[in-house]
């Protein structure tokens, strides 16, 4: 028996950390207030956050956003730092064996989780009122259906995959977008099921730039 004594492992830093949903949630809000306040471009916004849904770390987050400032003046650039996001209310939308949707004028919150068990659920973005730039909403499907419309003009972006399923973002659009319009993020997960995600033709927001501003700055 070997009874010499190693010395444990160090624990890893702070920035090896796998980052969390909440980590990535912060750092995609720091970005839309960058992209509202004209210290990214559209192009830059859409570049960050692609790769901030690929990459692992929190360390990885944090170069995201280091030459940002943090939400309220304060320029610590770790994800850490913006824990005002991650009180956040989520809305959870559910159908097992059953039909639920969300539509008409409605007003979504940040965060809006779908569960789907057997069951139909529709979200209709069309006639939203976006209080903030980024909109995501995480969907687990199973044996079931889940359909999310938003207007032509809003920017759609798709993460998720399917088990003997669908999941399906149609008309990710960069160049025909506004740059000042809500991003919709659609992160799922499908098993027997079907998620589709798309813009509903002849459905549009107007005045994008100033509903933002108005509510950034109120």
């Amino acid at each position: 028996m070997d009874l010499e004594k190693h010395p444990a492992a160090p624990a890893p830093g702070p920035a090896a950390l796998r980052a969390s949903d909440a980590d990535r949630d912060r750092t995609a809000q720091v970005l839309a207030d960058a992209l509202a306040e004209g210290r990214l471009t559209a192009e830059e916004h859409s570049e960050r956050l692609d790769t901030l849904y690929a990459v692992k770390t929190v360390g990885e987050l944090e170069v995201l956003v280091r030459d940002l400032p943090a939400p309220g003046g304060a320029h610590t650039p770790a994800p850490t730092a913006y824990a005002g996001a991650a009180g956040q209310a989520v809305e959870t939308i559910v159908a097992v064996c059953s039909s639920s949707s969300r539509k008409g004028r409605w007003r979504p919150g940040a965060h809006t989780r779908a569960v789907s068990v057997m069951g139909d659920i529709t979200i209709d973005l069309t006639q939203a009122v976006f209080e903030q730039q980024v909109t995501e909403i995480n969907v687990t499907c199973v044996l079931g259906n889940v359909e999310v419309l938003v207007p032509e003009n809003v920017t759609l972006r798709g993460y998720g995959s399917g088990v003997l399923g669908n999941f399906e973002v149609r008309g990710e659009s960069r160049g025909e977008t506004d740059p000042q319009a809500p991003v919709v993020i659609v992160r799922g997960f499908s098993l027997l099921g079907n998620i589709e995600a798309r813009p509903k033709l002849g459905a549009r927001l107007v005045d994008l730039a100033r509903r933002i501003r108005k509510h950034l700055d109120g």
